[in-house]
């Protein structure tokens, strides 16, 4: 007449279920980690080796989308030739491409 009492049983023997509620965010972060956070470091860690590597002569566009040669570089700063005997002073943030050489002169 008494029914007795049916208890649940585990897909995983011997973990907790309180690790097999948290394992769906877990894996959450980790496809997080490797879609968005990982080419995003490596986007930065390009970028800074590019600005580092910014000397006289090179040709950049920066983020306004003027198109210069670079003819003074210093820590923060880089002084650039959009015409001849015109020079602006940018920061060193905002170069955003470095063209090869030749491509102003065929523009």
């Amino acid at each position: 007449m008494f029914i007795s009492n049916a208890y649940a049983q585990s897909l995983i023997p011997g973990l907790d279920s309180n690790l097999t509620s948290f394992l769906p965010i877990i894996l959450m972060f980790v496809v997080l980690y490797f879609l968005m956070i990982r080419p995003q470091m490596k986007r930065q860690k390009e970028q800074k080796a590019m600005m580092e590597a910014l000397a006289k002569g090179d040709e950049v566009v920066t983020a306004g989308g003027v198109l210069g040669k670079i003819s003074k570089v210093a820590d923060a700063y880089v002084t650039l030739e959009i015409a001849n005997g015109t020079e602006i002073v940018v920061q060193k943030v905002a170069v955003t491409t470095l063209l090869p050489k030749g491509t102003i002169k065929s523009l």
